[in-house]
């Protein structure tokens, strides 16, 4: 031990600095100064706006660590020993990915200063594990810096909390012995494509990855109404819903779906690497104008876009992913990340519906979503009045008012506008509010393909805008939105990865990735043997999708206004059955980063923007599989 035993440094002093000058705090909880800290949200630490973690938890000092001196973070994961099963980090810069390999204690590639040490859940290190970053490395012991084991000071002139023993077996392999003898070390994590002598990971059992149909004692449950009509976004979904319901259809009132830890983990995973991979596909669609043209976007808007790609690629609040979870396997379908729905949904409606039908068993995944869509919005750089613009639709306006809570809970003023009836035209073409107030800021249920429909109706024939004629009649959404002094919510980048022509470019970027389907341009013979799906490249709501079955056998459609785009070709993977009910998971981000889960269904194999929503809850694994046994 390098620590000063008989000295105890209260929460949030400096234990110590590690290398790159980065300090270490202590974690003594029961030290808290309630009036310094006094609710959930003063415990989230940001490092130039990338959030690190909880103080000061074990896993915020590796993340910070990480992005001081290296530029990247790993994943927001659940559990410190989760870490050891990452394959890869974000850079900062650019969002890249880059490859993170595992090394179990006793490998023959040894630890490297730099790199991240984890423990195993169990004895001190129970239900978390742990992580802490090695700074040094010698054949008989390494050096590591950390958070949250102890409070007392590191001992003056050391760069490192305290010191393991280590031995070098006959064979090569470096074996790291805990000093806490009911822990253990699983081994270290090293940002390299190296995978020689890596650690070979056990699979996650396949029927973790089954979906549950439950169901509560509807005796029990009282037939009152259980929403808060004085909240506004409960009292406009209760007026959408015609009551206090989460699923539509009487038979599925006391019904919900659950599915393992293990599933949310790997649903949580999914969506913080997809995201990234998003981000980088996007990346490459923007230089690369063969590619670009394939999403049949106005050429007059692409310098914007590359423009909104550069300077906000970071100011994304909301976003999600539709995502198929089958025993062989977790299938990303498409990214939502324009005008993404359903959030109140998961992040209020299911857990109130829990707590009126008793539905103890598990937890909520979308629990913590509205309080990380307001840490979201206080990192937005909104610094003004923020409209919010709203389209003909019951369901728009419950999300709206739900989406204004957590601006109003982050210290945003805002202004809801329906439609956009009374908009005036201000001084240099600038849009006003029926108040008079110019609009800067927006967050926005429309689509952006809203806007372009209306800017493709009005380019000459060269392709371009005549601006001379726009005050001849009232403004327009695209007027608002396309406005070059307007900052809006979700950035007119998020068009790039919204749109279905992104997904053949991330098969080709990353080909025969476990969480990706193959998707083309064109139909090719093995689709049309195994079956696949057709998606317009801009829609909306599940419309003008066909699934066909092997050798073009026609299985379903849907309709809808999307007919004349250009389409995409998925290989088929369709939904599974449970119970008669077709189930689609859908996970929500904030700032591209999980925040909660939620589900739809249908009869049929597509989920559209009328299928229904049901109740989803998440089990400890072992209570999962006790479940499914009986």
């Amino acid at each position: 031990m390098t620590i000063q035993k008989d000295k105890t440094l209260p929460f949030g002093a400096i234990l110590g600095f590690a290398p790159g000058n980065v300090p270490a705090y202590s974690s003594d909880y029961d030290s808290v100064d309630p009036k310094l800290l006094p609710n959930r949200h003063d415990f989230f630490n940001h490092v130039d706006a990338i959030y690190t973690g909880y103080k000061w938890q074990c896993v915020e000092f590796a993340r910070r660590w990480l992005l001081l001196n290296k530029g990247y973070v790993f994943d927001d994961i659940s559990m410190a020993y989760d870490i050891f099963r990452l394959t890869s980090v974000k850079k900062v810069s650019d969002n890249s990915l880059l490859p993170l390999t595992a090394f179990a204690n006793g490998s023959q590639r040894h630890p490297e200063p730099g790199c991240m040490l984890i423990w195993n859940e169990g004895g001190e290190f129970q239900v978390t594990g742990h992580v802490a970053i090695i700074t040094d490395v010698y054949p008989d012991r390494i050096c590591v810096a950390e958070q949250n084991v102890h409070h007392q000071p590191w001992i003056k002139g050391h760069h490192y909390a305290r010191e393991l023993p280590a031995k070098i077996d006959d064979d090569g392999g470096y074996w790291i012995q805990c000093s806490f003898p009911d822990a253990s070390v699983l081994g270290w994590m090293i940002q390299t494509d190296d995978k020689t002598y890596s650690a070979e990971l056990p699979p996650t059992d396949s029927s973790l990855f089954h979906i549950q149909l439950k169901e509560v004692n509807a005796s029990k449950v009282s037939k009152r109404n259980w929403l808060n009509l004085a909240n506004p976004d409960e009292a406009a979904y209760y007026t959408k819903m015609h009551g206090a319901h989460l699923s539509s259809n009487e038979e599925d009132q006391y019904r919900y779906f659950v599915i393992s830890h293990s599933a949310n983990q790997e649903l949580k995973r999914a969506t913080n690497e997809l995201h990234r991979m998003f981000m980088h596909a996007t990346d490459h669609v923007l230089h690369n104008e063969q590619l670009l043209e394939r999403f049949n976007l106005p050429k007059v808007l692409w310098p914007r876009i590359q423009q909104s790609w550069d300077n906000r690629r970071n100011q994304l609040i909301t976003g999600r992913f539709d995502f198929c979870l089958r025993e062989d396997g977790l299938k990303v379908y498409e990214y939502n990340c324009d005008s993404a729905s359903c959030y109140m949904e998961c992040g209020k409606i299911q857990g109130k519906w829990a707590k009126h039908y008793h539905c103890n068993e598990g937890e909520d995944p979308g629990k913590s979503l509205q309080e990380k869509l307001t840490q979201a919005w206080k990192h937005s750089g909104v610094d003004g009045l923020l409209h919010i613009m709203v389209g003909h639709d019951d369901e728009e306006l419950y999300h709206a008012l739900y989406i204004q809570q957590t601006i109003r809970n982050a210290g945003i003023n805002s202004k809801l506008i329906y439609g956009t009836n009374g908009l005036q035209w201000g001084d240099a073409l600038a849009v006003l509010d029926a108040d008079g107030q110019a609009i800067r800021w927006v967050w926005k249920t429309w689509a952006w393909e809203t806007a372009l429909d209306q800017l493709r109706d009005e380019l000459d024939e060269e392709g371009n805008m005549p601006t001379e004629t726009r005050r001849q009649r009232p403004p327009k959404l695209m007027d608002v939105l396309l406005h070059p002094e307007t900052l809006v919510f979700e950035p007119l980048w998020t068009l790039i990865p919204s749109n279905k022509a992104i997904l053949p470019v991330l098969w080709e970027l990353f080909p025969k990735h476990p969480y990706l389907l193959e998707s083309h341009y064109e139909l090719d013979d093995a689709m049309q043997q195994s079956g696949y799906v057709i998606k317009p490249i801009v829609g909306r709501c599940g419309h003008n999708i066909s699934i066909m079955g092997k050798n073009n056998i026609p299985l379903s459609s849907t309709e809808g206004k999307f007919d004349k785009h250009d389409q995409v070709y998925q290989v088929l993977f369709p939904l599974p059955d449970i119970g008669g009910h077709r189930v689609q998971l859908a996970t929500f981000s904030t700032s591209g980063i999980y925040a909660g889960a939620g589900v739809r269904t249908d009869k049929s194999l597509i989920v559209t923007g009328e299928s229904d929503l049901m109740p989803l809850r998440v089990l400890e694994d072992s209570q999962f599989l006790q479940g499914r046994n009986k």
